[in-house]
């Protein structure tokens, strides 16, 4: 495999991530990184958290992914990372329950080049503070019958981007935001990987 070569560059993936990281594992085993290559032109080449304790930390770990912990001031107020993004030859981010609002910087340094998924159906369910175990209460008490995840791109707003991608699942009228939130995570864990690859593709 030609990794970086001109002939076959390797697209590198940054996976913005603050929790357990579950999509990210996801990624990580279907592109692969540089230690354990998988695809043959997509790989995941850094793991980006804001919090040091973050599980995706131990996923990077197992798979000898490079990490980078990052903090608000210079996020917000600096460059948004764009420099430490480009000297490891990052070219497309993946937000994978990542919880900060991604600054102007960094969607003017990577247009169309990030993507985040939400776990409902927008443009139901976004917004500042919609997140977790919070969408999934407020689908519940609206009693809707239907809800999802929508992959999109990442703009100036809370997941307000044009969307990529959208499925569906049923909420059971016995549902609690937990059993929902499994439901969500198959759907998150089935498709997130497939169409960040076909958003690569487009680049």
């Amino acid at each position: 495999m030609q990794n970086g070569s001109t002939n076959n560059p390797i697209q590198k993936i940054a996976v913005f991530a603050s929790g357990a990281g579950s999509n990210a594992r996801k990624l990580i085993e279907y592109f692969g990184t540089e230690a354990f290559p998988k695809h043959p032109s997509i790989q995941v080449g850094l793991i980006v958290s804001n919090k040091k304790t973050a599980g995706v930390l131990n996923i990077a770990a197992e798979f000898q992914v490079p990490t980078l912990i990052i903090e608000k001031q210079p996020f917000f107020e600096g460059d948004g990372y764009v420099g430490a993004l480009k000297d490891v030859q990052i070219n497309f981010i993946v937000l994978a329950g990542f919880l900060w609002k991604i600054p102007e910087s960094l969607i003017k340094a990577f247009p169309q080049k990030i993507v985040n998924i939400h776990p409902a159906l927008l443009p139901k369910y976004g917004g500042k503070g919609m997140y977790g175990n919070f969408v999934h209460e407020a689908v519940i008490a609206n009693k809707e019958t239907e809800s999802g995840i929508t992959i999109h791109y990442v703009d100036e707003h809370y997941d307000h981007g044009a969307h990529l991608f959208q499925a569906t699942c049923p909420v059971l009228p016995e549902d609690t935001a937990e059993t929902l939130a499994n439901r969500i995570h198959s759907l998150e864990h089935r498709h997130y990987a497939e169409e960040v690859e076909k958003a690569i593709s487009k680049t």
